[in-house]
């Protein structure tokens, strides 16, 4: 077998090279200090003579030094260094290591320069701010279009386009919090979607995208959902009604559809309901700000999951809060009801379903569990979403209309909440209503003795 080579940089190969290099860093200095010595002896000052030539090669040595760093400094060409000996080689390696990092300083400023222009012909508005003051550090053509900033003298101030907005400085002064929504400061008709986006340590990049065509398209859409909806109200009251005075007896041809058209009108109807309560909630601009009584509602859910259940479920109520919400009852009820109308419909029967209201993290929540199907986790995230359904025979045997969850959505958005979904497949779901701990008051005497808020429980969302 014959010998591997060594490699020129494996660590065989390194020790001769670096015997070279030392062997010719001395060699030169120990000749002449044995010239000098020798000459010395024949003119009788062997020591004297040595000592000059020490003297000389320390001096030589020093000047060499000099010219290095007087290049290091710039003050000289790499054609002014040393050539030969040990400072030659020290001075081709640092005149090697300047060109490279002259080229890659270059290319880090072409890069520089190509990202600036990228930036400032971007069609969104770009504003790098400081993270402590908020102050403006750069801004693109856009910004300047949409936001109304101006060089020089909004550079290096704090952000004052959106003043008249006192959510925005809280915003500001939080990264990775969800989109902010407001509108153009040169134009009040534009609304501009904001995404504080973490650019540094020390500083953050505003990034403002233009969605009035899609606001615009979005109203378009609600108006198209709620007027279709209300127009279609009054034709399927008319064909229900129709269908619950016909009879079997009356009419025997009928006899084995007249069951499945009563169905279909009710879940039509129910579609119609759902969509015009989604269409009031998107309208919604605020909410009464009225003490909503938990112990009374959380009683009526259980009723109601009772009536829905027939018996065949186990439900378990639980009050671990002894607390009060501020909000719209009307509104959490329809969003608690839905909750708990989905438990009841989607587990089978015989299975446990729970209701508690509890502290969590730094709020409170209402979580319905169930002892269901599960949710595979790919579905998770669309469930809010309208019409969807992760199984669609299942809805449509157990008669939901998909909304569900999105009215769910829309109340606790309302209420600055948010729904929780946590499920595996075989063992159950739970469906918890998020509320901040600023949504808390004091349960008030009498508002636990566990009396529903009306006589039939129902609390509708107002027209």
């Amino acid at each position: 077998m014959s010998a591997r080579p060594h490699s020129p940089h494996s660590p065989s190969a390194a020790a001769p090279a670096a015997a070279r290099r030392i062997w010719r860093i001395w060699l030169p200095g120990a000749i002449v200090c044995t010239l000098a010595f020798l000459v010395g002896l024949m003119i009788g000052y062997p020591l004297a003579a040595l000592a000059v030539a020490l003297a000389g090669i320390v001096i030589w040595q020093a000047s060499q030094a000099r010219r290095l760093e007087r290049f290091l400094h710039g003050e000289l060409s790499p054609g002014a260094l040393p050539q030969q000996g040990t400072f030659g080689e020290l001075a081709r390696h640092l005149a090697a290591h300047t060109r490279q990092q002259q080229q890659r300083a270059m290319r880090s400023h072409l890069a520089l320069l190509g990202f600036r222009r990228s930036a400032m012909a971007f069609p969104d508005p770009l504003v790098l701010l400081d993270n402590a003051d908020h102050h403006v550090r750069w801004f693109n053509r856009a910004a300047g279009t949409l936001l109304g900033l101006q060089r020089p003298g909004d550079t290096l101030q704090p952000l004052r386009v959106w003043q008249h907005h006192p959510e925005i400085q809280p915003w500001l002064a939080k990264t990775g919090q969800e989109p902010l929504e407001l509108p153009s400061p040169v134009n009040p008709e534009r609304r501009l979607l904001l995404r504080l986006i973490p650019f540094s340590s020390q500083q953050n990049l505003l990034v403002a995208e233009d969605i009035t065509r899609l606001t615009r398209l979005e109203q378009v859409r609600r108006d198209f959902v709620a007027n279709v909806s209300h127009e279609l109200r009054t034709p399927l009251t008319v064909i229900h009604g129709y269908l619950e005075l016909l009879s079997e007896d009356d009419c025997p041809a009928l006899e084995p559809i007249l069951p499945e058209m009563r169905s279909q009108s009710q879940r039509m109807t129910r579609i119609v309901e759902d969509l015009l309560t989604i269409s009031r909630l998107e309208a919604q601009q605020g909410l009464p700000e009225e003490r909503v009584a938990l112990a009374p509602m959380l009683l009526t859910l259980e009723r109601e999951a009772q009536a829905l259940s027939r018996g065949q479920h186990q439900i378990h109520c639980e009050d671990r809060l002894g607390m009060d919400l501020r909000g719209s009852a009307a509104y959490l009820h329809s969003a608690f009801s839905n909750l708990v109308s989905n438990a009841v419909r989607y587990t089978p029967s015989g299975g446990h379903i729970s209701i508690r209201l509890e502290h969590h993290g730094d709020g409170v929540r209402l979580a319905v569990t169930d002892t269901g199907h599960g949710i595979p986790d790919a579905h998770i995230p669309r469930l809010a979403e309208r019409f969807y359904r992760v199984s669609t025979s299942r809805s449509r045997e157990l008669g939901g209309t998909g909304l569900g969850l999105s009215i769910v959505k829309h109340v606790l958005h309302l209420h600055q909440a948010r729904l929780t979904i946590e499920s595996a497949v075989g063992r159950g779901s739970t469906f918890a209503c998020q509320f901040g701990e600023n949504r808390l008051l004091p349960r008030l005497p009498g508002n636990d003795d566990g009396q529903a808020p009306d006589d039939d429980g129902h609390s509708p969302i107002p027209d």
